[in-house]
């Protein structure tokens, strides 16, 4: 089988150094249209085994021929091309994986089901960290339980030196960043499907030093399919974002001015969209580089065996220095590689367009990330 990476920043990055390392893919190449881009990767990987193309994905016959050439493509550019990306693999009978990023995107690309289906191709957006880990070890909590009062899943990327003013570092698309700040949070209450405004509902969560203290609040996107998928099975389901204290009220205080949103604004003889805006000054202020880490935890409540039990998932992965590879990039690249790789070991082999939780198996999966020193450490108490 062939495979193609569509995006060369850092998460395209992430992917291909994993696919390199462990898959057994026929040929692996790496497409985007910023040439600078290409050759970051290049001097990144250093490898002669990797194959490279200049793509302009908004051209749809050049993007066509390419995935015509490979078996299985990833996307690891921006959420708003994923939905017609789904439709040329499907029209071109190619794997599809994507890290997602927007819940509306995602039902689209669910909606085309039976087309993927019937063209016997395998689509599964979302394969990052959350959603993406995180909703498989929801799977996990579902196999486990008998029932399930609660899925509590809290997870954010973080500094290991943190600046003012926001104490927080670039760590994937600022674009995404805002899109999780400014869209409601799909939540399960009393098995019902509601929504919650983005950075409300803030509250403190401890890891051990040199963390302590943190804050966690409501964003959009890292429950994606869940309370779908679980609504019979799961009371209460909620994602929240882990930052260090004090982001959540300053980051909301310019979203509330406006700088999150997609319409022009006059200014004199000009016109500004204020998120671009935003966008930029974000990568103007704040570093996109140095050491992170990467903290979560899932935390299912429920019965077993007419026992109360608590299951807590923790992970606290670091910066990769001997790589040079980011936390962020290690936990959200790593994962869809696992998955491109279950595809082409024929382990994942059923066809339609899928969530991470319906067609990942949890344990396979998390023995996948110990081989790459990704520890899903798991508590099991009663209550």
């Amino acid at each position: 089988m062939k495979i193609v990476v569509i995006g060369a920043g850092m998460m395209g990055r992430a992917i291909a150094y994993d696919l390199e390392k462990y898959s057994n893919f026929e040929t692996l190449t790496i497409a985007d249209m910023n040439k600078k881009a290409i050759q970051n990767v290049k001097n990144f990987l250093k490898s002669n085994n990797i194959n490279y193309e200049i793509l302009d994905i908004s051209k749809k016959n050049y993007a066509k021929k390419l995935f015509q050439k490979n078996d299985v493509v990833v996307s690891a550019i921006p959420y708003f091309f994923n939905f017609e990306l789904t439709k040329i693999a499907i029209e071109t009978k190619t794997h599809f994986l994507d890290l997602g990023g927007n819940n509306d995107v995602v039902n689209q690309q669910i909606n085309l089901f039976n087309k993927a289906k019937k063209n016997n191709i395998t689509v599964i957006p979302d394969c990052g960290l959350s959603p993406g880990l995180t909703s498989i070890i929801t799977h996990d909590i579902v196999d486990d339980l008998d029932i399930i009062e609660s899925v509590k899943i809290r997870v954010g990327g973080l500094p290991l030196e943190p600046k003012p003013p926001f104490n927080y570092q670039i760590v994937f698309s600022p674009n995404g960043l805002i899109n999780e700040y400014v869209e409601e949070g799909i939540i399960l209450e009393n098995g019902k499907i509601k929504t919650k405004s983005s950075l409300t509902e803030l509250e403190e969560i401890v890891f051990p030093e040199p963390f302590g203290k943190l804050e966690a609040f409501i964003t959009s996107g890292g429950t994606s399919t869940l309370p779908f998928t679980y609504k019979d099975k799961i009371k209460y389901l909620d994602e929240k974002t882990i930052r260090y204290p004090g982001h959540c009220e300053k980051f909301k205080l310019l979203l509330e001015m406006g700088l999150g949103n997609n319409k022009p604004l006059k200014i004199g003889n000009k016109s500004i969209v204020p998120r671009d805006l935003l966008i930029e000054l974000l990568l103007k202020n704040i570093p996109t580089t140095g050491e992170d880490v990467v903290l979560c935890k899932v935390i299912g409540k429920g019965m077993k065996n007419n026992e109360k039990i608590e299951v807590e998932y923790t992970i606290i992965d670091y910066f990769d220095k001997e790589h040079n590879i980011t936390a962020m990039m290690r936990t959200t690249g790593y994962p869809v590689s696992i998955l491109a790789q279950m595809i082409e070991q024929k382990i994942i082999n059923k066809h339609g367009v899928f969530s991470n939780e319906e067609i990942v198996l949890p344990k396979l999966f998390f023995k996948d990330l110990e081989k790459r020193n990704i520890n899903v450490n798991k508590e099991i108490n009663k209550i």
